[in-house]
């Protein structure tokens, strides 16, 4: 008896302090400072789930502004039962799975050092003191005892993240346990900071695969989005940049294995951001491209279902009225060009030139951003530029992720 009524307590006391601390942290000098999120991830249950038990997680995310504090949220999204983590930390990465000597701090969940996350909810930790830097590696190490079930993921995260051998290793600031590498993200949803006055907020880029930063090099931070966080930070336009994207995404329909459509994801992914701003939407391509897949490619993934400029624009209708309705900016980018992959059709590229045609013309949006113009091949505007394409006729490369990062207008967010 004694035990089930002290465990609520000292939770309850402990939350008691970390709002009482926070408040005091809230307030600061200037009165003014607000939660922001600096790195999220959209996550999606796998067509080949991984499990953990008794296994130590570290994994790598990467800043866009900085903050006198931290806290996290983790996610049990798309797992089939609860979980349970039993220890969590977060440092600054030195190296692979090194941490930077004395950096690693114990992050906890109402006061306490474990934390049971049931199937589908996310939690957000206590206010860590931890002063973060923009632009800075951090290393979140999760330990896990028992059999967490399918992992909630995000597959591609462009980033080498690490798994120990059986053992609790998060505390320890060495790489040594850590003898499996991993370029996928599990359990994280986002990492908030608590950010100066100067801050003005964050924006999200909900996307697909480029987005996501298919075809850039794991570990270098070249997406399209890292390109653009780092021309704000360097005009001192203090703006978290947030990539929401997904590998294979849609706007109009799930895929078991891409992720929820965006119209589904977006509360969850975008919009619940701390210190949401605006939004800069793009996608579309595998609305169109992937129902002309050759039949002979019998991806369980791919969708199949037709999908009309028309049907598209009434989706991205969807998604500006949400986003204004919680009075919030929202962008639109125009769809990439992609002759010579092989799902292209004249009949798809019609379409494309439609949605890019309302994009740029209608003023739905509150702007639009022709990635479209930055990356084509003038000579041949239904393909990639040659310097831009990965060799895929589909994905920018390194090159056209910086084309489509400077093809952004900072005034946009002025």
């Amino acid at each position: 008896m004694r035990t089930s009524v002290v465990f609520p307590l000292r939770a309850l006391f402990g939350l008691a302090l970390a709002m009482g601390w926070l408040s005091v942290l809230a307030q600061g000098d200037d009165g003014a400072q607000r939660w922001v999120t600096t790195w999220t991830t959209a996550n999606a249950a796998s067509d080949s789930p991984t499990a953990f038990s008794n296994r130590t997680i570290r994994e790598v995310v990467h800043t866009t502004i900085g903050g006198g504090a931290v806290r996290i949220r983790l996610s049990n999204t798309f797992g089939s039962r609860p979980i349970r983590l039993d220890a969590v930390f977060i440092g600054l990465q030195k190296d692979g799975a090194t941490l930077l000597p004395r950096s690693n701090h114990e992050v906890t969940f109402g006061g306490s050092r474990l934390i049971a996350i049931p199937e589908g909810a996310e939690v957000l930790s206590d206010p860590v003191s931890f002063s973060v830097g923009p632009g800075q590696n951090l290393a979140i190490s999760l330990f896990t005892a028992a059999e967490t079930g399918p992992a909630t993921v995000h597959g591609s995260a462009f980033q080498t993240n690490y798994v120990s051998g059986a053992g609790n290793f998060a505390a320890e600031e060495g790489a040594k346990a850590f003898a499996k590498t991993t370029e996928s993200w599990y359990f994280l949803s986002a990492v908030e900071v608590l950010a100066p006055a100067r801050v003005k907020g964050a924006v999200v880029a909900l996307g697909d695969s480029i987005t996501d930063g298919a075809s850039s090099r794991p570990d270098k931070n070249e997406r399209w989005t890292d390109v653009l966080a780092r021309r704000l930070l360097a005009s001192h336009t203090e703006i978290a940049v947030l990539n929401a994207g997904i590998g294979g995404n849609r706007v109009l329909t799930t895929s078991p294995c891409w992720g929820q459509n965006a119209l589904a994801r977006l509360g969850r992914d975008v919009l619940a951001q701390a210190g949401i701003e605006a939004v800069i939407l793009f996608e579309g391509t595998n609305d169109i491209g992937q129902p002309d897949t050759l039949a002979l490619e019998t991806n369980p993934c791919l969708s199949r279902t037709q999908v009309t400029a028309d049907e598209i624009i009434v989706g991205y209708k969807q998604i500006i009225a949400r986003t204004h309705a919680r009075g919030l900016k929202i962008f639109g980018a125009t769809i990439l060009p992609y002759q010579g992959c092989g799902n292209w059709t004249a009949m798809g590229e019609a379409k494309r030139v439609a949605v890019n045609q309302w994009i740029r013309t209608t003023g739905t949006f509150d702007g639009a951003i022709d990635f479209d113009a930055a990356l084509r091949d003038p000579s041949t505007p239904a393909r990639l530029a040659p310097q831009y394409d990965s060799g895929d006729h589909l994905h920018p490369g390194p090159a056209g992720h910086e084309a489509m990062g400077n093809a952004v207008d900072l005034a946009l967010f002025r």
